[in-house]
């Protein structure tokens, strides 16, 4: 835990967000005001799972481990809908996401390193009834997305992945490719990454708040490249600082969770972490 934040305040939040998950409120009616009354505006993003954190369960159970811990919106990895799925398969796998009471608004991460992965991933989105594409294009496809965006009308999110990466480790290296772009491509920003490379993530999603599209929120151990996933509030990200940036720059989207740890049971980390969240919005 950031050495700044005391235990109190971590066990006050966590308990917050536990009667928010009890009453089936989410983000308390109470907690908006709260919000509202500090900034003059209300929270209007979402909360959502991104499937990677169920990658060792199948569709199925991935679908009632999302509702269980609350979340009403999901973004789907190839895990859980393989990219070569048949139109039918899709089909299938978006009405067992509506029927478990799931918005299935988007996929993700989705590598494009060649023109049949760009056309695929759309015509993926597109049969799923996705709004938006969390990718990674290669720089020299860029324009193929740009036209494709225009006409499938389908958001794509790039994806940033931290140190070692050599394509878009930093929100800042996607943001200068996409600048000119259609409105419709623009970052997923995953806060955890942008922490190990050194970045303060409020003040990314901040100054490139016209092109965020997407949040993987998440907390780290440490603001370097060694630093891995842990339960949210226990690492070194201010999450009420964050969250205080995403109503303030009126973010709209979706605010999945991308919990990396504990692959093989990662239940008690993720609601702990879903609580947390929920008691930092309800506190603000």
């Amino acid at each position: 835990m950031e050495p700044t934040r005391s235990r109190r305040e971590f066990l006050q939040i966590a308990s917050m967000g536990a009667a928010a998950s009890l009453t089936g409120l989410g983000c308390s009616q109470a907690g908006v005001a709260r919000a509202q009354d500090r900034t003059g505006r209300k929270p209007r993003f979402q909360l959502g799972m991104a499937s990677y954190t169920l990658r060792k369960f199948d569709l199925d159970q991935a679908l009632k481990m999302t509702r269980r811990v609350g979340l009403t919106h999901i973004a789907l990895k190839d895990f859980h809908l393989a990219m070569d799925s048949s139109p039918e398969q899709i089909r299938e796998v978006a009405t067992k996401a509506k029927d478990a009471g799931l918005t299935l608004y988007g996929c993700g991460v989705v590598y494009m390193r060649n023109e049949a992965q760009v056309h695929q991933a759309f015509d993926y989105a597109k049969t799923a009834g996705m709004k938006t594409i969390i990718g990674v294009p290669n720089y020299d496809l860029l324009p193929l997305v740009n036209q494709k965006i225009k006409e499938y009308d389908i958001k794509v999110a790039i994806h940033n992945h931290g140190p070692g990466d050599k394509v878009y480790p930093l929100p800042s290296t996607a943001y200068e490719k996409v600048r000119d772009l259609d409105k419709r491509i623009g970052l997923c920003n995953d806060i955890g990454h942008t922490m190990r490379s050194g970045v303060d993530p409020s003040e990314s999603v901040r100054r490139y708040a016209d092109r965020l599209l997407d949040v993987h929120i998440k907390d780290v151990t440490a603001a370097e490249a060694k630093g891995s996933t842990c339960e949210i509030g226990r690492g070194v990200i201010d999450i009420p600082k964050f969250i205080r940036t995403l109503v303030e720059i009126d973010y709209a989207g979706i605010v999945s969770f991308e919990y990396e740890k504990d692959e093989n049971d990662p239940m008690p980390g993720l609601a702990e972490s879903v609580g947390y969240v929920r008691g930092v919005i309800a506190s603000i």
